[in-house]
């Protein structure tokens, strides 16, 4: 009793009872933050307290999974974990009784990747749930789950599932080579297993692709994916991916493939607008106004003429108020997120224009390289985007369209000899798939898609 109350550190929620059985007196222990108390005196105590002589403890704990250890370490683990112990004097092994709480909410959709058509549930905290999930929509032998244990400190369980007649075998190795060699004290979040597991952790694009949907981890399962599931966090995380994982929805698969095309073209045309937009306007005010109409030349000179300030200053500034509006509404409570969202928009632009700091051309720039940006379904690529616009605008503000074309050629270098667990992040375009790009740029018909791809080309 003394070494567990010194191994838990006095820990004022570690709750002790004392229970007799068939005379011996016993002590039963747990922590009331994690085991459920109900439980304990329905399916403990009180059987113990009506215990007639010809039964053994063995008989007595039918309806809850036990184990008989004599190690105290384990005891303590077990603790932790909800389960309570249960001593008798004299006894030296003890009985682990598992009575962990269970406070779960329910399967909802998650608010950040709603859908028009199709499931409307979602991913969890909890790791059993989550697989439970999974398992109804593939219902086949070949899905394999494997567990692993991450964490020094404060082990968590981490769920690696794929197709065993799909899934790339040597993508599966290093998925598992790369968990294995995690030696954190602890994993809170799949982000901190994304980081680690990155294949080149300082480029700015992401290399997994997060989802709190079933269906959609499904579907990329089906096609020769691995998902990472981390107990306590409703994120699976998808592997190996490429560029173009990121602009494509599950929406995309349930309208007819002429919509599905026309809104993929419009999502990967957003890439451009948000990238590049600010950029290319800059330049050619700085530079290149000739290219320009003679009317709308006109139009934007007189609309600059009034701003002390140089475009790129002026795009700077506004981006950066756009970024500390979007901050907020991030952090408000939903309805006050969404006033200070529109409120603070309509009032900071109409004053910023009047007070002559900033154009009304670089309003509709900014607002279109907004809007496109929110056009981009993964959170984490539009991210990436935000960010790789700035020093586009900087190299477009001192060689015009010059930076602007030896930016996009350092971006596509990099993109090129990017990886994901060995696989080209620029797939089916380097290399060049003609299979590939029947679900890229444009969704060809299911029927014209094979049921599933090869174990060898899952990014395809």
């Amino acid at each position: 009793m003394q070494y567990i109350q010194n191994a838990l550190f006095q820990t004022s929620d570690l709750k002790t009872r004392t229970q007799a059985f068939k005379g011996t007196s016993g002590i039963l222990l747990y922590l009331e933050s994690v085991a459920d108390a109900e439980l304990i005196e329905r399916n403990v105590i009180t059987p113990l307290s009506r215990s007639v002589e010809d039964k053994e403890l063995d008989e007595l704990f039918t309806t809850l999974g036990f184990d008989q250890e004599t190690s105290l370490d384990k005891g303590v683990h077990g603790l932790i974990e909800g389960k309570c112990l249960y001593f008798l004097e004299g006894n030296p092994e003890f009985y682990i009784l598992s009575t962990p709480a269970n406070y779960l909410r329910s399967v909802s959709e998650p608010e950040n990747e709603s859908v028009v058509r199709g499931a409307h549930n979602g991913f969890i905290e909890s790791l059993k749930v989550n697989l439970y999930q999974i398992r109804k929509q593939i219902s086949t032998s070949n899905l394999t789950i494997r567990y692993f244990q991450i964490g020094e400190k404060s082990p968590k369980q981490v769920a690696v599932v794929y197709l065993q007649d799909v899934a790339n075998e040597e993508v599966l190795q290093k998925v598992e080579s790369r968990l294995k060699d995690i030696t954190l004290d602890a994993i809170i979040t799949t982000g901190y297993i994304q980081e680690v597991m990155e294949d080149n952790p300082y480029s700015i694009f992401p290399q997994h692709l997060n989802t709190e949907r079933p269906d959609y981890t499904c579907a990329h399962l089906l096609s020769g994916h691995v998902a990472i599931l981390l107990d306590g966090d409703p994120t699976a995380l998808i592997v190996p991916v490429n560029f173009f994982t990121f602009y494509k929805t599950l929406d995309d698969y349930s309208n007819r493939w002429m919509i599905a095309s026309f809104v993929r073209i419009i999502r990967l045309l957003s890439f451009i607008t948000a990238f590049m937009l600010p950029a290319i306007y800059i330049a050619t005010v700085s530079y290149h106004s000739n290219v320009l109409p003679l009317q709308l030349f006109f139009t934007v000179q007189g609309s600059l003429s009034r701003v002390p300030f140089p475009p790129l200053v002026e795009a700077m500034l506004l981006e950066l108020i756009f970024e500390l509006l979007r901050e907020a509404g991030l952090r408000l409570p939903n309805r006050v997120g969404q006033t200070i969202g529109i409120v603070g928009g309509l009032v900071i632009g109409d004053a910023i224009v009047k007070a002559g700091l900033i154009s009304y051309t670089m309003i509709i720039v900014v607002a279109l390289t907004a809007i496109s940006s929110f056009l981009i379904p993964s959170n984490e690529m539009s991210s990436s985007i935000r960010i790789l616009r700035f020093p586009l605008m900087v190299v477009a503000s001192i060689f015009g369209y010059i930076g602007i074309s030896f930016g996009l050629t350092i971006l596509f270098i990099h993109l090129v000899k990017l990886e994901s667990f060995g696989k080209p992040y620029f797939n089916p375009l380097t290399p060049l798939s003609l299979r590939g790009l029947k679900d890229t740029f444009v969704r060809f018909p299911i029927w014209s898609i094979r049921k599933h791809q090869s174990s060898s080309d899952p990014d395809e």
